[in-house]
């Protein structure tokens, strides 16, 4: 199941436009929240970017399992109906 689950994520990171915005961006979070994260000590805004980043990325891991959840429900439904 996780092999299928890991294929899938492939699949839309290649085929569904929308899957692959929200994946691109959390990438971008991503490489900021590492660079806040590289630096000996955060200024209060820097904090709070860092708080708002965390957030930003739940949000769109939280989309992006929504799709997947979205298309192996499609994908078991069409298996279980042949």
């Amino acid at each position: 199941m996780v092999h299928a689950y890991e294929d899938l994520k492939r699949t839309l990171a290649e085929g569904d436009q929308e899957y692959r915005r929200l994946l691109a961006e959390h990438a971008t979070y991503e490489n900021r929240l590492q660079e806040l994260q590289g630096k000996a000590a955060l200024e209060e805004a820097e904090r709070r970017e860092t708080v708002n980043i965390k957030k930003q990325k739940l949000l769109l891991k939280d989309q992006m399992e929504q799709i997947l959840r979205q298309h192996a429900e499609r994908e078991n439904g069409a298996s279980v109906r042949h």
